[in-house]
Formats: C-alpha cells, sequence, structure tokens
C-alpha cells in the first residue's frame, strides 16, 4: 500500500485547508499577519488576508472539481520531483504551483523567496496537518539540485538565468507579466472605483495588478483620477510614499508631461510595466487600433481588464483581476497538465 495520500484524500485536505482559512482565530490571525509584515513590509495585514481569500476561493470543492473534471488525473506510480523556485513579490504566490504538483501525486520540493518564507511555511504547516502523510511529498530546501523538472517564477533576468541551469530538464520558466485596462469613456464610477482594486491592491507588485490603461480620450484619466481619491489609504505606506516622491521628482526634473492626483503619477508611455506609484496611458483609436495594440503584447499580458469591447475576447471585471480561479494560470500554461504528462513517464 502506498505511504503517499491517494488522489481523493488530496483533495478532501485541501478543501478542509479552504475552510480552515475561512474560520481563523483572530488571535492567530494578527500574529501570523504581524509575523509576515515583520518579514516584508510592503505584505501588510489587509494585502495577506486578501491573498488567504483567494486561496479559500482556489480551495472552494466547486472550484476544485470542475478544475479538476477537465483532466485524467494519472496516479504516478513512481512520483517525480518537482523543484518548485517561488517568487516573493505578492503574499503565497508560490501556493498554486505547490497546489498543482500535490493534486497530481509528485513531490513539492520548495525553495521559499526569502521575501515570502513565512506566510507559505505556515500553509504548508496548516496543511501537513490535516493530512500527515503530505509530509511525505513536500521537502523545502535551500538548493534544487537534479530535480526531475521545474517550475520557476521570477523577472526576465532570473528567467535567463533559470533557462541555463533548469533548460535541460522538464519545466515551465516564468518571466514578468503584468496586465491592462481598457477604458472607452463610457465607464460608472464604480467601474472606475472598482479598477483602483485592480491598480492597487498589493501595491501593484503583481502580474494581476493593472500597470497601464488604454484610453480613448484623456477624460477618463481625469475621471479616474478622481475616483480613485477614495483610495489614499495608500500614500500611508512609507515604501509606497518613497516610491511616489522619488518618481514624481523625476518627471518634475526632467519636465516631463504627468498627471497627479496626489498619489498616482499618470504618464503616456508605449511602455507596460511602470514604476510602483505609476500608472502608464496609451491612446487608442478605434477597436482595430486597439486590437492591434493588444496583440503586439499579449506575451507579457497576463490580464487585460474591462468592459466588453467589440469582438475582444477574454476580458475581466473591474475589480477582479486579482480572484483568479484555480483554471487561471500564470502565463497561460497548464500546470497541472505539464505535471500530469510527468506521470505518464
Amino acid at each position: 500500500m502506498s505511504p503517499y495520500p491517494s488522489f481523493q484524500s488530496r483533495i478532501q485536505a485541501f478543501i478542509q485547508l479552504g475552510l480552515q482559512l475561512a474560520s481563523i482565530d483572530e488571535e492567530e490571525k494578527y500574529s501570523l499577519f504581524r509575523r509576515v509584515e515583520n518579514q516584508n513590509a510592503w505584505f501588510i495585514p489587509s494585502s495577506v488576508s486578501n491573498a488567504l481569500e483567494g486561496i479559500q476561493l482556489f480551495l472552494e470543492e466547486k472550484n476544485l472539481t470542475d478544475w479538476l473534471s477537465k483532466y485524467q488525473i494519472i496516479e504516478p506510480s513512481n512520483p517525480k520531483n518537482i523543484g518548485i523556485l517561488m517568487a516573493g513579490n505578492i503574499p503565497a504566490v508560490g501556493f498554486h504551483d505547490l497546489l498543482c504538483v500535490l493534486i497530481s501525486g509528485h513531490i513539492a520540493s520548495v525553495k521559499l523567496s526569502s521575501s515570502d518564507s513565512v506566510l507559505v511555511t505556515w500553509l504548508i504547516g496548516q496543511l501537513i496537518a490535516i493530512e500527515p502523510s503530505f509530509a511525505l511529498l513536500i521537502k523545502i530546501e535551500d538548493m534544487l539540485k537534479s530535480k526531475d523538472a521545474y517550475i520557476a517564477t521570477g523577472s526576465d533576468n532570473s528567467a535567463r538565468y533559470f533557462h541555463y541551469y533548469f533548460g535541460k530538464y522538464p519545466h515551465i520558466i516564468r518571466s514578468n507579466r503584468t496586465s491592462v485596462a481598457i477604458l472607452t469613456g463610457e465607464e460608472t464610477d464604480q467601474d472606475l472605483e472598482n479598477l483602483g482594486r485592480d491598480i492597487f491592491q498589493y501595491f501593484g507588485l503583481g502580474c494581476r495588478n493593472v500597470s497601464k490603461v488604454f484610453v480613448k480620450s484623456e477624460d477618463s484619466l481625469v475621471s479616474l483620477l478622481g475616483v480613485l481619491d477614495k483610495k489614499d489609504w495608500i500614500y500611508s505606506h512609507h515604501k509606497y510614499l518613497n516610491n511616489y516622491d522619488y518618481n514624481k521628482s523625476i518627471y518634475l526634473v526632467n519636465g516631463e508631461p504627468h498627471l497627479d492626483n496626489g498619489f498616482l503619477l499618470l504618464k503616456e508611455s508605449q511602455e507596460l510595466v511602470s514604476p510602483i506609484a505609476v500608472l502608464y496611458y496609451e491612446k487608442y483609436q478605434d477597436e482595430k487600433d486597439l486590437d492591434q495594440r493588444l496583440e503586439l503584447i499579449k506575451d507579457k499580458v497576463q490580464c487585460i481588464v474591462g468592459n466588453q469591447v467589440g469582438s475582444i475576447a477574454g476580458l475581466i471585471p473591474f475589480g477582479q483581476a486579482q480572484l483568479p480561479c484555480p483554471w487561471d494560470y500564470a502565463d497561460h500554461v497548464d500546470t497541472l497538465q505539464f505535471l500530469n504528462s510527468l506521470s505518464e513517464n
């Protein structure tokens, strides 16, 4: 009899973890959130809470069932050792990779980010407490050498490093991605307020954060800045404020045109990834022009946020960018299919 948890046991353990996260007591939550923030000042309690709510969404029984129903999961007779190099840009961003590896029945050898080890270690501890046999499938390591396959997430620079070291093994290697929004000028104030969540949640550090908006007219930008005045809580965070002051001073010294509402800078640019506290914008003429612009950047975009615009497909409603489902894969690469294919070997 295999010492590893069965497929159904693995699913039930994750469902139970989701329920447990929803009912964590306030004292433990306070302690956890403070320890996480002490490690990484960007990970304020509201950000950690949002991340845990996102994981709960992953782990809802219906979502897990709908997700897994699309696959014929092959129970590996000899589980492969999968090296996971986790990023640390937003809280528990590597959890989905861990979920995929464990659901597929393989062994997760995890290299934690130094920016996000507290929260991920806590989640792993909770999971093992629910299903102790998961201890056989999860290893936290400082060096990931000679694994059977790798999943690595990082910047464009680190991706080149990952390809050099792991390219000869089966792999998924992710680099920089970001998200964009489309404004037609017909958005309601509620739409724009919801867009603020897509811009500011996690201080804009995630690949699902909107870093650029496409607009037909700069009037949309004036409306956006006015509505976003309600988000001025972000100005009280010292690291965000330092970035705002730094970028503003550069624009002022260089005489670069920009819009400013006191905590967010809007600058016209063809660049895609904006600095913290800056939102880039680019004007388009019509749907055809917009289609062409989006086509040029499709390999670098994780999400496109907005109301329905002509025939443009896959738009995510305003305010929903940071609420992915289990089947919303980073870089649009099917992680579970990749892992399931390894079980056939």
